[in-house]
């Protein structure tokens, strides 16, 4: 079992309360026992508890790890369904992947102008934990299409997913690579959406034959960009 603590710097550290409760009450943990933490950011520890309290479960650290970033980088940019289970969902099956930064966009045909980033931060963490992996990825609060698109140049590769896009996201993925792609609404990108991002140098994606739903868009684009950069 994987736990998360934010701070791996100093000797001694506090496991957060949520983190402690889980690991003392529910799973039985008690001092001296040996658990496995990582910060989210690049590390992995061996920890052992000094103090069995929820609200002060007391960590020495040892055998601090840092762990490689993968060797690409990708950046999904999503209209956040009026659904916010399949937002959630989302979250949980990219992050499980191995998604680097999520952005959720405010698009002409957006059903959704709202989101809870706390939320879905947790869902995050916890589908980090249960994947083992030492990165959490960034989520991005909600932002106005064009004002997000504007800003976006430090990526090799940038693309916009729209039904009628004639090239296939597969055969374009050049690996080992920093990637950004854009998912729309349910309703796609408006076209002038879609110009105005292939003005921005986004070029224009397929995710296949079949019409997706939003939140299935995005774990085929995952699942797709890390299959191009397996090793």
């Amino acid at each position: 079992m994987l736990f998360y603590c934010p701070y791996l710097q100093e000797k001694e550290v506090f496991l957060p309360e949520d983190e402690a409760i889980h690991c003392l009450q529910v799973l039985r943990k008690s001092t001296n026992d040996i658990i496995t933490i990582t910060d989210g950011k690049g590390h992995f520890a061996k920890a052992k508890i000094l103090s069995n309290k929820p609200k002060k479960c007391l960590l020495q650290i040892f055998e601090v790890q840092k762990q490689s970033p993968k060797s690409y980088y990708l950046h999904i940019a999503i209209a956040p369904t009026k659904n916010i289970e399949r937002v959630e969902w989302f979250v949980e099956k990219a992050t499980e992947i191995g998604i680097d930064e999520i952005s959720f966009l405010l698009c002409q045909r957006s059903e959704r102008k709202e989101i809870r980033l706390e939320r879905l931060q947790k869902i995050a963490l916890q589908a980090m934990k249960q994947s083992k992996q030492a990165y959490l990825p960034a989520l991005n609060p909600i932002e106005k299409f064009e004002s997000f698109i504007t800003k976006q140049v430090d990526y090799a590769q940038k693309w916009i997913a729209f039904v009628g896009a004639e090239t296939f996201l597969g055969q374009v993925v050049q690996p080992y690579s920093k990637y950004l792609l854009l998912i729309g609404a349910e309703g796609d990108f408006s076209d002038e959406e879609v110009k105005f991002a292939q003005k921005n140098n986004f070029q224009g994606v397929s995710l296949g034959k079949n019409v997706l739903r939003t939140e299935t868009a995005g774990i085929m684009a995952c699942a797709l960009v890390a299959s191009k950069n397996f090793t």
